[in-house]
């Protein structure tokens, strides 16, 4: 296995406050590399900037970051027998990915929701739809004290979905609903969120490196 721990330490080089984080963040990480390894995936979800970073973080992991991650041998192979042409022209332009799914998305479903139900449960309703026993949900929320993702980590755990909170430095009352909580020592929203996304960056690189490889 490649040094993948690389890219921590070099997190912590860049961002010293982080360093009492450690703990939590190898933890995190486990428990994603523990999902992805399985063949389950990642649910991600938040508010506002925090939506941005969720659809972030599924354009880190579900292509190439680092590495262009070509696929397998034997996949091209399949490829090729379906359409030898084309199929081989369509394996080399597709890259290896890990499952994220942003539960931000999806406008038409979201917007139903909120109009025959209610605002809290949007995150909740479709973790039930996507989510199965073995995969993760990413609850990132500054404060957290968001319901939406309260709501949704407490139907996650329901559902023995393993839950990452990604908080400011209180963890707010989503800290009851985690099994890993990851609490960056800021308060002030852009702070917080301004160290929220080196944290997912080493994750993604880490994971990279662990499944795809990017050299010794």
């Amino acid at each position: 296995m490649r040094d993948s721990w690389k890219y921590i330490n070099d997190l912590f080089v860049r961002y010293p406050k982080l360093e009492e984080t450690r703990g939590d963040l190898l933890d995190a990480y486990e428990l994603l590399r523990r999902c992805f390894e399985a063949g389950n995936k990642l649910l991600v979800a938040g508010n506002g900037g925090s939506a941005a970073d969720a659809e972030h973080i599924a354009g880190e992991l579900m292509k190439g970051f680092l590495c262009k991650r070509p696929l397998s041998e034997e996949l091209r192979h399949r490829f090729a027998e379906i359409e030898p042409i084309k199929g081989r022209e369509i394996s080399e332009r597709l890259q290896g990915a890990l499952p994220v799914l942003p539960l931000t998305s999806q406008d038409a479903l979201s917007t139903a929701f909120l109009n025959d139900m209610d605002v809290e449960n949007i995150f909740a309703q479709k973790l039930l739809g996507y989510g199965k026993k073995g995969d993760v949900f990413l609850a990132i929320s500054t404060s957290g004290d968001s319901e939406n993702i309260i709501h949704a980590a407490i139907t996650a755990r329901a559902l023995n979905i393993k839950v990452i909170g990604l908080t400011g430095s209180t963890g707010g009352k989503l800290k009851s609903y985690c099994d890993v909580l990851v609490k960056v020592p800021e308060s002030e929203t852009y702070k917080i969120q301004e160290l929220h996304l080196p944290i997912y960056h080493s994750w993604s690189l880490m994971l990279e490196e662990y499944f795809f490889g990017m050299g010794e």
